[in-house]
């Protein structure tokens, strides 16, 4: 599969997961299926805020083994906190909020290295969007090094809303992207939250319309961009020291 998943098959199984209120990233149901007990687990998928994906059964199949009964549950490797709580965290700090928002970020690794960089560097918890996302999977705590233990990982339903709420409440959005402004040339005192975008892609549309300013890391070499981590660590490190 090329990721770490730790997966709950079956529909009993699927079920018993999701009464129990336990920390699942999605929900894997074989496309056209809804047989059965299927549409009464979806509902109750739809009732916790649990994403489903429909997937080829061949890929339920490599990832499950044959006995899945068309659904599987992906466990996270821990609780999503709210929007919320990451605020409450920085007002427990007495810290103006330091947030970092991924934007599609799908690799895992990229996201567990952000988290990684984003608790060591002070910030107060990480954004990222229910669908078109890595989620808290085994293989992001694994490169996490367990920093998700100590920094809340909050999931939304749309970026852009989110983004605008944060504005609503006097943190400035700084979009990191080529082409943008020096990042050494900014001044981040206050709320301040990063866009990351994803790694092939960038930013999407309304996430950039969404940023109050778009920065950019100097390219002196051949290379025309840095891996979406790396990138975010070094401008995460500005900000801290300006901070």
């Amino acid at each position: 599969m090329g990721e770490e998943r730790d997966f709950i098959a079956g529909r009993n199984a699927v079920g018993e997961a999701l009464r129990a209120g336990r920390p699942l990233d999605s929900v894997w149901v074989a496309k056209g299926d809804r047989s059965g007990s299927v549409p009464a687990l979806l509902a109750l998928c739809r009732e916790r805020g649990v994403p489903v994906k429909e997937v080829d059964p061949r890929k339920l199949d490599a990832a499950c083994g044959p006995n899945h009964q068309g659904i599987a549950a992906v466990a996270a490797c821990k609780e999503y906190a709210t929007l919320e709580d990451l605020l409450k965290l920085a007002e427990d700090r007495g810290e103006p909020p330091f947030l970092v928002i991924c934007d599609e970020l799908e690799d895992p690794h990229n996201l567990g290295a952000v988290i990684r960089t984003a608790e060591a560097a002070g910030c107060h918890g990480v954004i990222v969007p229910k669908r078109r996302s890595a989620g808290l999977t085994s293989a992001v705590y694994k490169t996490s090094a367990g920093a998700v233990e100590y920094l809340p990982v909050a999931r939304v339903a749309n970026i852009a809303d989110t983004l605008r709420e944060l504005k609503k409440r006097n943190i400035w959005i700084y979009g990191l992207e080529l082409g943008g402004e020096d990042y050494t040339k900014v001044d981040y005192r206050g709320g301040a939250a990063v866009v990351v975008g994803s790694e092939g892609r960038g930013l999407s549309r309304l996430a950039r319309e969404g940023c109050d300013r778009i920065v950019s890391l100097p390219m002196k070499g051949k290379i025309g961009s840095l891996n979406a981590s790396v990138a975010c660590g070094i401008l995460l490190y500005e900000i801290a020291r300006g901070r």
